[in-house]
C-alpha cells in the first residue's frame, strides 16, 4: 500500500486526506505539515488513522513514503519541491501555477530526470486536456475565459494595484484579460486552471486569459477555445464552488483525489 505525505492541511488538503482515511484512495496518509500547526492539529483529529505531523516542510520527504501531494501555495512550491524529488520521491502539484516560473520548471524537469520520479499535475478544475495536449503541435490559438463570483476573488494580488471595488460590481464585468503567465501572478489563489491549460497547449505567454465577476453566478465557469491545423475544440465546465473554499472549485478537489487514487492503483487506466 502506497504512503502518502500531505504538504498544507486547508480545505484541499484536509478533503484529500479525508478520501485517503476513508479508504476512497487505497493507501495511508503516513505525514502531514503545515505552516499553521493549529491547521494541521485539526486536520489529525478529523482522522481515523492518525498521522504524524512533521515539524518542518523539509523533514515530510525524508520519510518513508511514495509521494507527497502538495495542497499550500506557490510558494510552497517554489520552496520546497526540489527537495522533496531530492529525496527520491515523486510529487503532486495542486499550485500549478508555481510552475510558469520558467526557472522553477527547468529545475524541476531536470530534478525529475536526474532523481527517476514524477510530478503529477491534476487536471483540476478543467476538462479537455488530454484533447489540447494531443494536438499541442498543431495549435494556434488557445483562450480560457473563467467567470466567477466576486467574492471568490477578494485577496487577490491584482486589486493591490488595480481600481476596481468588487463589492461594488453589479453585473458581468471583466476584470482582467491578458497571458496565463500574467494572470497565475495576480491571481495565484483562483486561476491555476490558466497555467495547467497552458502548461499542456502553448505555453503561458500565448494562452490567453479573460477573467469575469458575476455577482449573479453561483458557479466558477471555464470556457476554453483550442484552433489550429487539427481543426476546433471548445469546453465549457460549470462548477459549483467548494463549500469550505469559495475560491475552489468541487471539481478541482474531485480530480486531485482521482489522480491520487490511479497513482495507488493497479487497473486498467482510460485516458492519457
Amino acid at each position: 500500500m502506497k504512503k502518502i505525505g500531505l504538504l498544507g492541511c486547508g480545505a484541499i488538503g484536509t478533503q484529500i486526506a479525508q478520501a485517503i482515511d476513508s479508504g476512497q484512495i487505497p493507501a495511508r496518509l503516513t505525514h502531514v505539515y503545515d505552516e499553521s500547526k493549529t491547521a494541521s492539529s485539526k486536520l489529525v483529529e478529523k482522522l481515523t488513522h492518525t498521522p504524524i505531523i512533521s515539524e518542518n516542510p523539509h523533514l515530510l520527504s525524508s520519510n518513508p513514503i511514495d509521494i507527497i501531494v502538495e495542497a499550500a501555495s506557490q510558494d510552497a512550491v517554489k520552496d520546497i519541491a526540489l527537495s522533496i524529488l531530492q529525496n527520491k520521491k515523486d510529487l503532486m502539484i495542486m499550485s500549478a501555477g508555481a510552475l510558469l516560473d520558467e526557472s522553477i520548471y527547468e529545475i524541476l524537469s531536470d530534478a525529475c530526470k536526474d532523481f527517476k520520479k514524477t510530478i503529477y499535475l491534476p487536471s483540476g478544475a478543467i476538462a479537455g486536456l488530454d484533447g489540447i495536449k494531443s494536438v499541442q503541435n498543431e495549435l494556434d490559438s488557445l483562450s480560457i475565459t473563467t467567470t466567477k463570483h466576486p467574492r471568490s476573488l477578494k485577496g487577490a494580488k491584482f486589486f493591490e494595484t488595480a481600481q476596481i471595488d468588487l463589492d461594488s460590481i453589479d453585473s458581468e464585468t471583466v476584470i482582467f484579460q491578458g497571458t496565463a503567465k500574467q494572470a497565475v501572478t495576480l491571481f495565484p489563489a483562483n486561476i491555476n486552471v490558466a497555467a495547467l491549460l497552458s502548461l499542456t497547449g502553448m505555453g503561458s505567454e500565448n494562452t490567453k486569459v479573460k477573467l469575469v465577476a458575476d455577482p449573479k453566478t453561483d458557479k466558477n465557469t471555464h470556457h476554453i477555445e483550442a484552433s489550429g491545423i487539427f481543426g476546433k475544440m471548445t469546453f465549457t465546465i460549470e462548477n459549483y464552488p467548494d463549500s469550505s473554499n469559495p475560491k475552489t472549485s468541487r471539481l478541482a478537489i474531485l480530480s486531485a483525489i482521482e489522480t491520487l487514487r490511479k497513482y495507488c492503483s493497479n487497473e486498467i487506466q482510460i485516458g492519457t
